[in-house]
């Protein structure tokens, strides 16, 4: 799938409505945790999506892919993409790791996925994208450095999970742009799904702590079916499609600093001048890598 030149208003904002999705995941999280264990509330969150999907599916008519190639190149991006990065980041959070860091550590995809493209696949990253790469890093510490100052958050146990979300969400990154063809995305988000609940479902038996069915779980649910699955999750298949993965991770970093203003409107999160600064560092940062003229060729 490529970008054609007069593309629609909605299109080029694309990138702009992914972050802000994107970045209500930790908002989620802190609703809907304290009411169902981690990986209890993904798995239901994966049947209501695929539930809806099939909706959508059947109303619009979208084509399955064609290919049984597909379907296992689908499946592995929905087990790096949903179950693994989904579930180590919530798994992480519910055991003590604050959202903040946890987004931070995660935020370091981009700087893996143009080491990778650089020195593994031989593609060409900028002075520029690598300088934009840099800012952006340095953007996030700004934003959250008196998370790293807290070490009640950080434990073996939390960090390797949230380590795993990282080079996970990475790895499937690079694998659907390396092998997926043009593909609708509401039905790969289908066998995406699936392959996450096939993971994911055998290990909720491992936690003890019942779901409450209240109405923040509900809204919490919701929210994550509809706005980041159905919405989110649908945009960043698209993005990957259409353009560079340099670029296209790039996009992550600006999810740290869009959720702790997120966090100062709906919770009063104190909000600083550091903070305001490190976003304006990172989206610096971000805009260098998206507009260098060979991100197209990452």
């Amino acid at each position: 799938m490529t970008a054609v030149p007069g593309a629609s208003a909605w299109v080029r904002a694309m990138p702009l409505v992914f972050v802000l999705i994107w970045s209500t995941g930790f908002i989620v999280a802190k609703y809907g945790l304290p009411h169902a264990p981690p990986l209890g509330f993904l798995a239901w969150r994966y049947v209501f999506s695929i539930a809806c999907f099939l909706i959508w599916i059947f109303l619009s008519g979208a084509q399955w892919p064609h290919h049984l190639s597909q379907w296992w190149h689908l499946a592995v991006t929905g087990v790096l993409m949903h179950a693994s990065y989904l579930g180590g980041v919530w798994f992480a959070v519910e055991h003590g790791m604050g959202s903040g860091l946890a987004a931070l550590i995660v935020g370091l995809q981009p700087v893996l996925t143009a080491v990778w493209v650089s020195r593994i696949e031989g593609g060409a990253v900028s002075r520029t994208q690598w300088l934009g790469l840099l800012l952006g890093f340095g953007g996030l510490l700004l934003v959250l450095w008196r998370k790293l100052m807290v070490g009640t958050e950080v434990s073996v146990l939390t960090v390797s999970a949230t380590v795993f979300s990282l080079l996970a969400i990475t790895a499937g990154t690079l694998y659907q742009k390396r092998h997926l063809r043009d593909t609708d995305a509401r039905t790969a988000n289908v066998i995406q799904l699936a392959a996450a609940l096939i993971v994911t479902l055998p290990l909720t038996w491992l936690e003890s702590e019942p779901i409450a069915w209240n109405a923040p779980f509900i809204a919490a649910m919701a929210w994550a079916v509809l706005a980041l699955t159905l919405g989110g999750s649908s945009l960043l298949y698209v993005l990957i499609q259409r353009g560079a993965a340099t670029s296209v991770t790039s996009l992550f970093y600006l999810v740290p600093p869009t959720t702790a203003i997120m966090a100062w409107l709906l919770f009063d999160e104190m909000i600083t001048l550091t903070t305001l600064l490190g976003t304006a560092v990172t989206a610096l940062g971000v805009a260098l890598v998206v507009r260098s003229p060979r991100a197209k060729n990452a």
